[in-house]
């Protein structure tokens, strides 16, 4: 792993692949580690002719924090939004659009294939819409437009993004992200309980940082829809969704596809808002043969 200056912030990254290879930008979701790819995924995408990138956002991991602007209130931004007053964060989705924009900067790369998921799904969305030159291709996964008045997530799997661990202790942390993988994951394609402890002990290892997860969230909050940015895209998009997905039901990838002109949609039986083992042959191979020629 590498780590660069960027828009005005550090960013860790780590790439895949050889660098003659077209380039393919990774943008993980709210509060997850580059390291949420799993490695699988990532080689996988290099095997099939990309140089892959995937990098820590602002605010997680081991990039810049913004432990300074302390913790948000969250219900109260929600309040605020709910009765139509404007949210302020201390940055935005598009800050955070910036950052991958200027990574590639450092990384010396002028085009590349973006895929997002979840909250990524959303950065990558501002990206092709904010700087298409930059775009090969979009591809975005498990995410949402913002619209209102789409079907919201099941009330379990809305409850553990502000949820906490029982106590302090690095167990304590451990069964929380069993808990939540295991809440938000795939019902067609359930983890082995020793498999999904390992994957969760290295990326709590790693870094533990609910703060940044709140003020990311926070930043969801007070960007808004997409949904006129959306229309607006011309870069070639493939939008891919669970059909399962307890976090945000496949309507919000739908919407998505309806919105972008010309996109493609695939959506598959079984999956959840993560990204399983028993998925990976399949989404490697989707991904690449739609960004191909791209």
């Amino acid at each position: 792993m590498a780590r660069v200056k960027a828009n005005g912030i550090e960013i860790e990254y780590e790439t895949a692949g050889n660098k003659s290879d077209p380039a393919l930008l990774l943008v993980m979701g709210l509060g997850a580690q580059m390291t949420i790819w799993p490695d699988a995924f990532f080689t996988g995408l290099a095997r099939s002719g990309f140089y892959v990138i995937r990098y820590d956002n602002r605010d997680t991991g081991l990039s810049t924090d913004f432990d300074s602007a302390g913790l948000p209130d969250l219900p109260g931004a929600i309040q605020k939004l709910m009765s139509g007053q404007k949210v302020e964060a201390p940055y935005y989705l598009k800050d955070m659009a910036a950052d991958g924009i200027g990574l590639l900067d450092a990384l010396h790369i002028d085009r590349a294939h973006l895929v997002g998921a979840s909250m990524g799904g959303m950065i990558v969305q501002i990206m092709a819409a904010l700087y298409p030159e930059r775009a090969r291709s979009m591809v975005s996964i498990m995410s949402t437009s913002g619209r209102y008045g789409l079907p919201a997530g099941k009330p379990e799997a809305l409850a553990m993004l502000s949820g906490q661990p029982e106590g302090p202790t690095r167990e304590d942390k451990v069964r929380f992200g069993m808990k939540l993988r295991r809440t938000i994951g795939s019902p067609g394609y359930p983890a082995p309980e020793a498999e999904l402890r390992a994957f969760v002990e290295k990326n709590v290892d790693r870094r533990w940082y609910p703060a940044g997860s709140a003020r990311q969230y926070l930043a969801v909050i007070a960007s808004g829809e997409r949904v006129e940015m959306l229309k607006k895209v011309k870069t070639p998009t493939l939008v891919l969704h669970g059909e399962d997905d307890p976090l945000l039901p496949v309507a919000c990838g739908r919407d998505v596809a309806t919105l972008v002109p010309g996109s493609e949609i695939t959506t598959y039986p079984g999956w959840g808002h993560d990204v399983p083992a028993g998925m990976i042959p399949t989404l490697i191979d989707r991904i690449a043969t739609f960004c191909k020629g791209k």
